[in-house]
């Protein structure tokens, strides 16, 4: 399984970015797959959750502003940023559960910076 972050960048507050995770080498019926960030000086904590059998979940910070879905045709898992804040500014990650073999993978990271 590897997993390749992209669409990272700058964008300016109360802007959109969107953020792709191309998975290779696995199925959605396998995985639950988060995207997660880490911010300068700060924990790497999850930002929004899809599972493998559809169900989204979202951290506090990121409610009704960001949005985690999946492209079967592009075996894509992407997250949609909306209102974005300086706040958001972090290095997003892609991340798999492995429900099969009970392993975790991680995409590379994306830089996304937000100014105010």
């Amino acid at each position: 399984v590897q997993l390749v972050d992209s669409g990272g960048g700058g964008v300016q507050a109360g802007g959109p970015r969107g953020l792709s995770c191309l998975a290779a080498g696995t199925t959605d019926s396998q995985n639950d797959m988060v995207w997660c960030r880490q911010a300068p000086g700060k924990q790497r904590e999850w930002a929004a959750r899809l599972s493998r059998s559809g169900g989204t979940n979202y951290a506090d910070p990121v409610k009704s502003r960001f949005t985690i879905t999946r492209d079967n045709a592009k075996n894509t898992v992407d997250l949609q940023m909306n209102s974005l804040k300086p706040e958001d500014t972090a290095v997003y990650f892609c991340h798999a559960f492995h429900w099969g073999t009970f392993t975790n993978y991680w995409g590379q990271g994306t830089q996304v910076t937000v100014s105010s």
